[in-house]
Order: structure tokens, then C-alpha cells, then sequence
């Protein structure tokens, strides 16, 4: 096999300088060195969550970020909403119930996003709920929820709004403090362009009241550890330090380009990528698509397991396929971090080449044609 090439949803590709910086000699966490490097990370990690908020961070998957959620927030008997519209949504009602936190599903049919009006109705009928748990970009099924309209709702209530967008911060627009979102969660390995392994939450006032009265157990992941070591540029466990220097550069990538650019191009890349798909018969899943990850539905005649292994050992480009329900049905091609304009083809290409040497009937080079229309246009 020669090249191999990365598309899935996290882990993404990690940028050359990234890797560099991973590689850097290791220097010690409790070192004033190591406080200006944390400082200027925290700094940067405000400015991509949108937020003014304190921004903590664990060495831990994004799953981790949202235990420490749940833990933080609540207490044995709370009651709370949680959106499952996806297999992450799920996850926070597993994770509720894992605590003795008394779960309310809200479910959503996979492939569309959650109408803001059942939320604030579910709100309404029950006053008891503490907090409300959605997610930002779904990534098993590449749907995005309306923030903006759900964090109006839930900011008229006592209710803290808990946001999963470890596949969506740094790829779809988040804007925490704007759209009173109290927690939000994310993981190095999506669009911050990192190895997996860190984890970020930040936290508003009002969720820090919510913090006070918790008494669920917590340890590790104790916000207001974190929180009183975050005051002195340090952590209050081992960080993972090279971890932490590589997401100071990826951080500083980012503000380089701008956040704003960072999220058009990753959107310009969702557009292309979905174009190129539908122009060779491909049926979108998703019907509120996110930026970050385009879904496809396997063509009839094709098995999905096959047409993912194939496209690996005949391309070395490793796409992912649906999970749970979804197994065998969609794959999922990652358009978040790095990419740029000549990686979309290129995937395209994959997909139809590999279909076609399944034997379906595919114009080779169609898909390709409409990705690049998309991508030719000149960047606003």
C-alpha cells in the first residue's frame, strides 16, 4: 500500500508543525515555562468556544468531558432532558443514568435535528429539570442541532444547557457566550486537529451555581479543582504536557487563519463533498447536515462493510461507516480540521473507482466534475 489518507470523523489528520510540536522534548508541568504555555492555550481555547467563560481541561476523550458533566452539574434524583437523536445523544442518557441523574429521552428520529419547540414543551411540563443535554454535530449521523434557537429556550429557564461539540467546535459555528450555551464540551482529535487525549469544557455562571449544590462523587474530573489550579496557569493532576504544546500550535493555526475562515473553508469542503456525492446517485442521510462530516447512504446492491474495506485496501483512504442501526447503511467521510480544495476530489475520486469495481454503475469522474465546480468558485 503506498499513501494512506485520513477522512474519518476524529481522529482527523493532525498538520505537519501539530505533529512537530508533539514531538518537542518533554519539560515539566510545574515549571513556569509550562504556565505561559497553559496560559496561552486557555487564551486560545476561549477564543475558538466564543467565550469568556473558564475553559478546563483533562487529559481524557471527549466522553470524558461529558461525565464530568453530568458529575459537576447534578445530583443522585435530578431530573434532566436528554436529546438522543444519534448513538452520542444516546450517550448522554447512558451517562445520566450511570450517576442515579433521572433521565428524560427526548428522542429524535436519526437523521433530523431536534425542533427547539419540543424542548422548550418538555421545559414547560416539567420545571424540575436541571439541565439539558444536546448535541451540537451528531457524528454518527451528520445532523446539526439549532443552538442559537434551543439556547434562547433554555435560558429563560433555571435549566443549565449542555452542549456535546466534541465533533463541532472549530467546524460548525459555536458560539457559547452568545447563545447562553452553560457548558460545552469538546475533544482534541475532531477540528482542534490534535491526537486524541485532551479534553475541554467550558463553564458559565450559571452552570457554576448549578456546581455548588452538586453532590454527586467526583475526583479526577472536580471542576472546582480544576478550576482553582486554572487561576494559577496549572492543572491539578499531571497534564498530558505534550498534548498540551501541540494544541498551543494548532491553536495559533487556527487564529492565524481566523476562526471565521477556518469555518467557512471547512463548510466550503461539506458543500463539495456533497455535491460530489449526489452527482454519482449517492443519497445524502443527514437533513440538517453539519460541516464537519458528510453521510451517505451505501447504494442498493453494495454492502457497506465491504465498500469501506475496499476503499482502504485499494486507496488507503479510510472513511468510517454507520454505527448501531445505521451499521452497513451510511458511511461517513470526515470535512473538518486540515483539509483543503484538493482533498475533497480525491476522496470523491476513491468512492467512485471503488464503486465502480463493485460493480456499480457509476459515471467515473462525474462526482469529481461537481466537487470541483464547487471548489473552483473563488473563496468570498
Amino acid at each position: 500500500m503506498g499513501k494512506k489518507y485520513l477522512f474519518t470523523p476524529g481522529p482527523t489528520e493532525v498538520p505537519p508543525s501539530v505533529l512537530a510540536a508533539c514531538a518537542e522534548p518533554i519539560i515539566h508541568h510545574r515549571t513556569l515555562e509550562f504556565e505561559q504555555i497553559f496560559a496561552e492555550v486557555n487564551e486560545g481555547l476561549q477564543y475558538v468556544f466564543e467565550t469568556s467563560n473558564p475553559v478546563l481541561t483533562f487529559a481524557a476523550s471527549g466522553t470524558g468531558a461529558m461525565e464530568s458533566a453530568v458529575a459537576n452539574l447534578l445530583s443522585a434524583g435530578d431530573e434532566a432532558l436528554c436529546v438522543q437523536g444519534g448513538k452520542f445523544g444516546e450517550r448522554w442518557t447512558e451517562l445520566c443514568n450511570a450517576y442515579g441523574v433521572k433521565a428524560t429521552p427526548l428522542d429524535v428520529e436519526w437523521g433530523k435535528a431536534v425542533e427547539p419547540s419540543l424542548i422548550e414543551k418538555q421545559l414547560k411540563d416539567n420545571p424540575a429539570l436541571k439541565a439539558v443535554f444536546v448535541t451540537l454535530s451528531e457524528t454518527s449521523t451528520g445532523v446539526r442541532s439549532d443552538l442559537e434557537a434551543i439556547g434562547k429556550i433554555v435560558a429563560k429557564t433555571p435549566a443549565a444547557l449542555v452542549v456535546d461539540a466534541v465533533s463541532g467546535l472549530g467546524a460548525t459555528r459555536c458560539r457559547t457566550d452568545a447563545w447562553h450555551l452553560d457548558v460545552v464540551v469538546a475533544g482534541s482529535q475532531k477540528a482542534l486537529m490534535l491526537p486524541p487525549g485532551l479534553a475541554m469544557v467550558s463553564v458559565s455562571d450559571k452552570a457554576w451555581a448549578l456546581v455548588e449544590k452538586s453532590t454527586l462523587p467526583k475526583y479526577y474530573f472536580d471542576w472546582k479543582k480544576a478550576k482553582s489550579n486554572l487561576d494559577k496557569k496549572t492543572t491539578p493532576f499531571t497534564p498530558a504536557v505534550s498534548l498540551i504544546v501541540a494544541l498551543r500550535e494548532s491553536l495559533r493555526l487556527i487564529r492565524e487563519e481566523t476562526l471565521d475562515a477556518a469555518l467557512a473553508r471547512q463548510a466550503r469542503m461539506a458543500e463539495a463533498c456533497r455535491a460530489g456525492l449526489e452527482a454519482i446517485g449517492i443519497e445524502l442521510y443527514s437533513q440538517s447536515p453539519v460541516e464537519g462530516v458528510t453521510v451517505g447512504k451505501v447504494p442498493e446492491g453494495i454492502k457497506g462493510g465491504d465498500f469501506v474495506k475496499r476503499l482502504w485496501s485499494d486507496f488507503g483512504i479510510k472513511v468510517a461507516g454507520g454505527q448501531a442501526q445505521l451499521k452497513g447503511k451510511i458511511f461517513r467521510i470526515a470535512t473538518m480540521g486540515s483539509l483543503d480544495c484538493l482533498d475533497i476530489p480525491l476522496v470523491i475520486s476513491a468512492v467512485e473507482m471503488t464503486l465502480h469495481r463493485m460493480g456499480y454503475p457509476v459515471e467515473l469522474g462525474k462526482g469529481v466534475a461537481a466537487a470541483e465546480k464547487v471548489l473552483a468558485q473563488p473563496v468570498q
